[in-house]
């Protein structure tokens, strides 16, 4: 199963994990009112199936709601890795900004036959290229489907 990042959100906030408020646009104007409603500085993102999107243009900060009008106008038909951007996601931006980028994904591993917790305090940009040189900063959790989720797997991906 392949989620867009607006559709775990979205998951994430149906089960108590919270999110920054935010919502999908698939035109500029759209784009711009989402921005008007969240007020303040937001991020918009390109919703395609691949990885690499701010490396490729598909993320970007957005001053103000005119501002997020551009920034979609520049995403919306972006080519990312051959898919085609057709829907951004409009977040708010944490006051105070982004102070650290983490990259953090839960997948199925085919082979261990279980969900996986991936994270690294590398950020998201690189993510291949960290994999590929520094592989001791990637942390992994399995998750055994019978117990779920449990406070030592936050723990354990939050001291790396």
């Amino acid at each position: 199963m392949n989620l867009y990042e607006y559709q775990a959100k979205r998951l994430f906030a149906e089960h108590g994990v919270p999110i920054p408020d935010g919502d999908i646009a698939t035109t500029p104007a759209e784009a711009r009112a989402v921005a008007e409603k969240l007020g303040g500085r937001v991020v918009v993102k390109s919703q395609v199936h691949t990885g690499g999107r701010g490396k490729a243009g598909g993320v970007k900060l957005a001053d103000n709601p005119a501002d997020a009008e551009a920034k979609a106008q520049e995403i919306l038909g972006l080519d990312i890795k051959g898919h085609i951007t057709r829907t951004v996601l409009i977040d708010e931006l944490a006051p105070g900004g982004i102070d650290q980028e983490i990259y953090l994904a839960i997948l199925i591993d085919r082979g261990a036959r279980k969900p996986m917790i991936m994270a690294s305090a590398e950020g998201g940009m690189d993510i291949e290229e960290v994999a590929a040189t520094t592989p001791e900063k990637i942390f992994k959790v399995w998750i055994d489907p019978q117990i779920g989720v449990k406070p030592f797997h936050g723990t354990y991906i939050a001291s790396g």
